[in-house]
């Protein structure tokens, strides 16, 4: 416990500290990347808490993360505050994840198939939203645009206060504070008796049941807590960026494993890390135009499944762990 404090007191101080010093130093151009990319984080950690701890081979973060853009968008526009479009971004996808959780895990589907199924929703989602243009497709009064997407997406206001909207330094600010919180609720989480339990069911899931442990419940129970926190990261790029169906698209599926797997599974600190690298070379690539920043990206996948099969922040604590051990070898 006295490790968890340690850990929530260090990430949370430098959350603050880069929030309230970062605007200070930083372009307009530059407050809007980064705060794409600490949403884009924040996607990354829900599949590192879902696939690297909890075990379930999720391809439907994609889904819940173009919920969450499409709800806050959609909620905000509607009710004419975006403190409703923060609620929705969240409900929304946690309340479809239960939905299709529960027939899955209550169905006794295999990993493999969860893969399966949930790349099917999500191809089903994007091939939705790129045919809703016109009239008839209208939530509320909110049209889907079709491939556009809704573009008019506002942004944060003060709570209650609508007229009262967030500067880009203020929605920066609010993202670093929310990738904090769902780092913090992933180690309370996996600190706790259900955390615990979710860990040996990804162990041994038979050993789990014969325990006494409903793994079934333990699993939707992480599953909905990935898609609130792949909602969140929606309703964050929506500040950034216009809500298009390219958020539910396979690319991006196929990037939120690439993080993890590059990163590390079973770390929190692995998705992270592994996001913003692959995010730096991809838009340093894009911006050269020298190559195609996917066969890159393809070929950086490719040598780490060979070569650094465990993710970066594995390697590196490995790497570590050897150096602190070679001077205590020698003074014995």
């Amino acid at each position: 416990m006295i490790k968890e404090i340690s850990i929530a007191t260090a990430a949370t101080t430098a959350a603050i500290v880069a929030a309230l010093a970062f605007p200070h130093v930083a372009e307009l151009y530059t407050l809007i990347n980064v705060t794409i990319f600490i949403s884009l984080c924040v996607l990354a950690l829900s599949l590192g808490l879902v696939w690297g701890y909890g075990g379930i081979f999720c391809l439907g973060q994609a889904v819940f993360f173009g919920l969450g853009g499409y709800s806050y968008a959609i909620a905000s526009l509607n009710f004419g505050d975006t403190t409703y479009g923060v609620a929705a971004s969240l409900l929304v996808p946690m309340i479809f994840a239960a939905a299709v959780g529960y027939f899955i895990f209550w169905g006794r589907i295999g990993d493999v198939y969860v893969g399966v199924i949930t790349l099917t929703i999500t191809l089903i989602f994007s091939q939705l939203l790129n045919g809703s243009a016109g009239d008839a497709y209208v939530i509320g009064s909110v049209p889907l645009g079709g491939f556009n997407g809704i573009p008019m997406t506002p942004p944060l206001n003060i709570p209650g206060k609508a007229e009262e909207m967030l500067s880009p330094e203020a929605i920066f600010q609010v993202a670093i504070l929310a990738l904090a919180a769902a780092y913090l609720v992933c180690r309370v989480y996996l600190a706790s008796k259900l955390g615990k339990t979710m860990v040996a069911i990804r162990e041994n899931e038979t050993r789990a049941e014969l325990l006494g442990y409903d793994t079934r419940v333990v699993k939707l129970i992480t599953f909905v807590i990935g898609a609130g926190l792949a909602g969140a990261a929606g309703m964050l790029f929506a500040n950034s960026l216009t809500v298009t169906p390219n958020m539910f698209s396979l690319s991006i599926t196929a990037q939120i494993v690439i993080w993890v797997l590059i990163g590390g599974r079973g770390t929190l600190l692995g998705p992270l890390v592994g996001c913003i690298f692959v995010q730096v070379i991809t838009t340093q690539l894009g911006t050269s135009g020298f190559l195609n920043p996917e066969i890159i990206l393809g070929g950086i996948l490719i040598m780490f499944v060979m070569f650094v099969p465990s993710g970066l922040v594995p390697a590196l604590r490995q790497v570590t762990e050897r150096l602190i051990r070679r001077p205590l070898k020698w003074r014995k």
